[in-house]
């Protein structure tokens, strides 16, 4: 097994399908030494969850855990164009969160993402981030996130 594939292992995780894209765009893109990945929704089993704003349609709790699933797919976007044991370290996160006019807690949101790259990545997984609250975002999910990792 893999460095990576160990970590998610003992995180009881496994690395989910690439999601299939719901537009005219690729899920991941090597430019250099960087992997970019298009934003990715909380798909889990080609199902999202988790639908409409949050602060009034979706919990805190609930969206920060689509955007671990949002982050874990991501991540499985890397590694279809590379060996998820090259990222050398996640460089930076963006996360967009479907909010309730009201809601202002889109830091808090991110930090589901954060939080599960770092325990998969440990040092090489602290990050930028940006994390922003939107009117809407595709299919009615309440998040999407994308990611910027560096490889060798």
């Amino acid at each position: 097994m893999s460095r990576v594939a160990d970590r998610l292992a003992e995180l009881g995780l496994s690395l989910p399908a690439v999601a299939a894209p719901v537009a005219a765009y690729v899920p991941a893109v090597r430019s250099g030494n960087q992997v970019i990945t298009s934003g990715q929704l909380p798909f889990v089993n080609g199902q999202l969850d988790a639908l409409g704003k949050v602060g009034a349609d979706v919990s805190i709790e609930d969206a920060q855990a689509a955007a671990a699933v949002c982050a874990l797919n991501a991540i499985a976007a890397v590694g279809s164009v590379v060996d998820l044991d090259d990222i050398v370290r996640i460089v930076r996160i963006g996360v967009f969160v479907a909010s309730d006019p009201d809601f202002h807690g889109q830091p808090q949101v991110g930090n589901g993402a954060s939080e599960l790259i770092g325990q998969i990545f440990g040092e090489a997984g602290a990050h930028a981030r940006a994390a922003v609250g939107v009117a809407v975002l595709p299919l009615n999910a309440c998040v999407e996130v994308e990611l910027v990792a560096e490889v060798r």
